[in-house]
């Protein structure tokens, strides 16, 4: 006899029925529907269950999981019928597991990292760019929220101050570098001066020129210091950006992360995507590459872009991960110009 095959959960919302089987229960041959079974009391009596009223135009009691439901379902078949009566999509809730089950785990990798830094005193600094609602905010916290923040920051500068406009440009970013042991994660960084500022006009064509000159020296000499670099750009095609706008615009909890420069950056989309080229190719060096992720899938982006950071430092228990730590070439890969573009 062979073996026994495990169940599986249908994944139609309205599939109800065991595989290998009919659905029919031995206790009732006239209903295939599989059957919620109350818990009964002491006295034998079946326990009511309390329905909401009906909506107008319904003919089904509308009503929501509560514990009581929990407490009834005590058959797989129950928890089956449950889930279809109330229309949960089992494809995405499986898919939402997963995705958390693999984050958990690249981020006890992350802790493992950490220590490794920390052990060696190594110096690890994180750019996140790309455009605005790219979802560069959101892989930070997933890289950072089981840190140990003592030995790591997150740098998201607010516009300069006069005194700093009449600095050298890399001054405020230079005070924000890694110090021994510690991971620096930039929400943006002295990239502003390559794109955002000059799409907006916020610097003059002397800056930006100067600014393109410098930076290729600027990081090698951060690389001939030992100074660990990762440069990633979150790429969005121009759909999904405008769609995420209407997201935040129409929640509350979102609303925060609009702004001015949001409101243009539509209509601006191909004058960011002139400064994006133009820096691509006068800062991707063989010392400090460009990373480019492909973000319009907000949890690959996050997913892909930790296992990019772990797969490239040599940290202690590598080999003991228990989740592939190697990233998705189709999601993360390093710049080329014959690659194709998603904005």
């Amino acid at each position: 006899m062979g073996q026994p095959q495990p169940d599986r959960v249908p994944e139609s919302d309205y599939a109800a029925e065991a595989p290998g089987g009919s659905g029919v229960s031995p206790r009732d041959s006239t209903d295939p529907t599989p059957k919620i079974l109350p818990l009964r009391p002491s006295n034998g009596q079946a326990e009511p269950e309390s329905e909401l009223p009906l909506e107008k135009g319904a003919t089904t009691p509308q009503r929501s999981i509560e514990l009581e439901d929990l407490r009834r379902i005590n058959t797989r078949k129950g928890v089956i019928e449950l889930l279809r009566r109330k229309r949960v999509r089992l494809g995405r809730v499986l898919e939402t597991l997963h995705y958390q089950e693999e984050l958990a785990a690249l981020q006890v990798e992350l802790g493992k990292m950490q220590r490794w830094v920390v052990a060696k005193q190594r110096r690890v600094a994180v750019l996140f760019e790309g455009r605005d609602a790219a979802g560069k905010g959101g892989a930070i916290r997933r890289f950072t929220e089981h840190l140990n923040p003592r030995e790591m920051r997150l740098v998201a500068l607010p516009v300069p101050t006069d005194e700093e406009r009449g600095q050298w440009y890399f001054q405020r970013y230079s005070r924000q570098l890694p110090n021994p042991g510690e991971i620096v994660f930039f929400d943006r960084s002295w990239y502003n001066r390559a794109v955002v500022e000059p799409v907006n006009e916020f610097c003059t064509d002397r800056q930006y020129n100067r600014f393109m000159q410098q930076v290729p020296e600027f990081e090698h000499m951060l690389y001939e210091d030992g100074v660990i670099v990762v440069k990633f750009w979150f790429s969005i095609s121009q759909e999904e950006q405008l769609r995420r706008f209407k997201s935040r615009n129409s929640n509350p909890l979102k609303q925060w992360k609009l702004s001015s420069i949001d409101e243009k950056a539509q209509g601006l989309w191909d004058k960011y995507s002139h400064y994006k080229k133009e820096m691509f190719s006068r800062t991707h060096t063989s010392y400090s590459p460009w990373i480019i992720v492909r973000a319009n899938d907000k949890k690959q982006a996050r997913l892909e872009s930790i296992r990019y950071v772990l797969n490239l430092l040599p940290y202690a228990e590598k080999d003991s991960a228990t989740v592939p730590i190697t990233p998705d070439p189709n999601i993360v890969s390093r710049f080329h110009r014959a690659a194709p573009d998603l904005d």
